[in-house]
């Protein structure tokens, strides 16, 4: 039996991340919440995370800065990040020299879709650069 995979949700909008952790808890998954990129950063260093979905505009740390700060550390450097955003100009093509971010994907969004990508990128076969299109 396989263990049951840890995702951890960010975003400073309640609705979303009930949304997205109510979807991803349906699929068979253990969901963790954080509010702003340092819980998040903290959480991320305290436990055993599989993947994170976080929202690009937030208090504290931003999802770009969340993801450098990931990879500053051995222990998280290697966790894969979906972003959402509502304003993905601003990411221009940044996302794409991070290695850790593996997907953005615009707001709106649809939550069985986030789901499958989910599924995608935690079966990616090897390193972390794998699979960089926009959803």
């Amino acid at each position: 039996m396989q263990a049951m995979r840890t995702i951890l949700v960010v975003d400073d909008e309640a609705a979303i991340v009930h949304v997205v952790a109510l979807k991803l808890q349906q699929c068979g998954f253990r969901v963790l919440t954080a509010w702003n990129g340092a819980a998040a950063l903290e959480l991320a260093r305290a436990t055993d995370i599989d993947l994170i979905i976080s929202d690009f505009q937030m208090p504290m740390l931003d999802g770009m800065q969340l993801a450098a700060a990931l990879r500053e550390n051995a222990r998280t450097a290697t966790i894969p990040i979906i972003i959402l955003t509502a304003r993905g100009h601003l990411l221009g093509d940044d996302w794409e020299s991070a290695p850790n971010v593996r997907q953005v994907v615009s707001k709106p969004f649809s939550p069985r879709e986030l789901a499958v990508l989910v599924e995608r990128v935690l079966h990616e076969p090897g390193g972390l650069n794998q699979a960089k299109e926009t959803a």
